[in-house]
């Protein structure tokens, strides 16, 4: 699942927040685990995210716990079946992808 413009909004002022003190990323150590945000109550998370707090939980949830807990997922299941062999060229393939991506934004196509 990619990441939708949103998103990447959403993650650039959760680690300001983060930063901040603000709000804080903890794992729940109850069955299952869940990572779980912090401190967010208040009008002050609502205007900085734009959205209700429900709405901040939502997306947290989604990105956190579902996409990126999935992604590992799927990297523990190849690495599991395939060995760590590939984990390199899978990791240059991100980065070329991303430089590329960097690339058409500078010249105006995405």
């Amino acid at each position: 699942m990619k990441l939708t413009v949103k998103d990447k909004e959403f993650l650039g002022k959760l680690k300001t927040l983060a930063k901040k003190k603000d709000l804080e990323i903890q794992l729940r150590m109850e069955t299952p685990f869940l990572l779980i945000l912090r401190k967010n109550y208040g009008d002050h998370i609502e205007s900085s995210f734009n959205m209700t707090r429900q709405g901040v939980r939502w997306r947290f949830q989604r990105l956190f716990n579902d996409i990126y807990v999935s992604a590992y997922e799927t990297i523990y299941f190849v690495e599991s079946n395939f060995g760590t062999s590939l984990r390199k060229d899978a990791i240059a393939i991100v980065k070329q992808r991303i430089d590329m991506r960097k690339k058409a934004q500078k010249l105006g196509r995405l």
